[in-house]
């Protein structure tokens, strides 16, 4: 007999329907599985074997095949135990093929019959036929937040069975709490004095500018940059499923609504690999740091201390986006807007300052700067100094604004961004910007000096006037970008060079 079961399989962050189709025959016992498995998927034999007799049903003692189709796509993971599992029931007689009509499902199953969670259950139920879904009663609300049919639950194969006979009802799935609000964060106004970094940070949100700090240590750029993620608004309900696909298919741990709604934070360590922060590695093409921060900041402390070829790496997924990971057996694409924040020291010992007050010589100076190569440092539109903090502004009170008053900015030069079509000011296209960011003459003229001087690149030409408009528009004043507003924003895109271990 012949039973179909639909499931799904996870590639990357995106989930691939799979059919399951088991045939039971006439003949010397045996349980084979077709269709590209895996290691994982082939050991579903012994675990499915397990977990039905454990569950007190009988076991066929007949020729088992198991096809996964499409037979051309590889299948990994153990995600498609319990349907094979049922395939097996119903192509022995032992449930009713009607039982099973209009339902998928999506568990690993114990050697005791239990339904235990897999990895990627949000892109796995988004692709799952729009009936009903059974799913552990742990996955049940990230399948909701996908899942465009019912979801059912089932503690244990043998629990599911009876159900399906008829014998008992289906358990109630867990509630969906509501997405809680976001717990407070760090708060900007505890930063003591550093009014450039204050400024470079606002800049960074409002305009999504990757933004690059160079100072000695202790000087509070990791204190700025873990405040940055807080003054971003809420994600959209797209970009919130977005994220919560790609940190579901990794196994990070999702909220309680199962929802992401606000921008992720991601600090991996400098001696991350490449694979790490960009994806892919093995048969299970794992998004990396680059995509779990999409749509969030992703912040590098100790720049110079990363591999080279690791950071140059991710200059073609700065630019578009999406990292796109190809190897012999597959080729998957990730999403990777992400919002990159840099911290870095001057020089190998950290302290900087003029010759003789630093132990570091010129040329480990110089050698420490290149470790970074220039095509990534020209990606960040923002380069800023930032300095120790006086005596006074370390032991006075606070001074600055809190981090709601500095994001209620933000959100309204978002807003205003989103009017001209595009997310973010950095995102306005080199083609769109006499239209989108005009310049006023003595803008124009002070902007041509810095091009005759060398000093400004034709990209960095372009970066400039879309922080001038970003800086513009959190000041809430005309299309048209003033003087001021680009003097700030050359201010604000210094070079690091390394004759006296600080920015220019």
């Amino acid at each position: 007999m012949l039973a179909t079961v639909p499931a799904a399989t996870l590639l990357g962050v995106e989930g691939r329907a799979v059919s399951v189709e088991v045939h039971v025959s006439n003949g010397l016992p045996g349980f084979a599985i077709v269709g590209l498995p895996d290691a994982a998927c082939r050991e579903s034999r012994d675990r499915v074997r397990s977990a039905v007799m454990s569950s007190g049903l009988g076991w066929p003692l007949k020729r088992i095949t198991v096809n996964l189709a499409p037979s051309g796509l590889r299948k990994g993971g153990s995600g498609l135990d319990l349907a094979i599992a049922v395939g097996v029931l119903v192509a022995d007689g032992q449930l009713e093929a009607s039982a099973v009509e209009g339902l998928s499902f999506l568990a690993e199953l114990g050697l005791d019959g239990s339904l235990r969670r897999v990895p990627g259950v949000v892109p796995l139920s988004a692709v799952m036929p729009s009936g009903g879904l059974v799913v552990p009663p742990d996955c049940a609300v990230e399948s909701g937040v996908a899942h465009r049919g019912q979801v059912r639950v089932a503690t244990t194969l043998g629990e599911l069975v009876r159900v399906l006979r008829g014998a008992e009802p289906w358990p109630d799935p867990p509630v969906r709490p509501q997405a809680a609000s976001c717990a407070p964060g760090p708060d900007l106004r505890d930063v003591r004095g550093h009014e450039l970094g204050r400024l470079a940070v606002e800049v960074a949100a409002a305009g999504a500018h990757h933004l690059l700090m160079v100072g000695p240590p202790g000087s509070g750029k990791t204190m700025l940059a873990t405040r940055l993620a807080s003054l971003l608004p809420t994600l959209s309900p797209n970009d919130a499923l977005e994220v919560t696909i790609v940190h579901s298919a990794a196994g990070v741990a999702l909220p309680a609504s199962g929802l992401v709604t606000h921008p992720p934070f991601r600090a991996p360590h400098h001696s991350s690999s490449m694979v790490s922060l960009v994806g892919g590695g093995g048969a299970a093409m794992r998004p990396g740091e680059m995509s779990l921060a999409n749509h969030g900041v992703l912040f590098l402390d100790e720049l110079a201390e990363f591999i080279a070829p690791v950071l140059d790496g991710l200059r073609q997924p700065l630019e578009e986006g999406v990292v796109r990971v190809s190897r012999a057996k597959a080729s998957v694409s990730f999403p990777a807007k992400v919002l990159l924040v840099a911290a870095m020291n001057p020089c190998p010992c950290g302290e900087g300052g003029p010759p003789g007050a630093c132990p570091c010589s010129e040329a480990s100076r110089h050698r420490y700067i290149r470790r970074v190569s220039g095509p990534l440092v020209d990606r960040f539109d923002l380069r800023v100094p930032i300095m120790r903090p006086s005596v006074d502004e370390l032991m006075g009170p606070p001074v600055g604004e809190c981090s709601a008053t500095v994001a209620a900015r933000v959100a309204d030069a978002r807003a205003v961004a989103r009017s001209r079509g595009v997310e973010a000011n950095s995102a306005i296209d080199g083609s769109r910007l006499d239209e989108l960011a005009p310049l006023s003459k003595s803008a124009a003229a002070l902007l041509r000096r810095e091009l005759e001087a060398g000093r400004l690149s034709g990209r960095g030409l372009h970066r400039v006037r879309r922080v001038a408009r970003t800086l513009a528009d959190l000041h809430g004043t005309d299309e048209v970008i003033s003087d001021g507003h680009v003097a700030v924003a050359l201010q604000l895109r210094v070079e690091p060079v390394a004759h006296d271990g600080m920015l220019r």
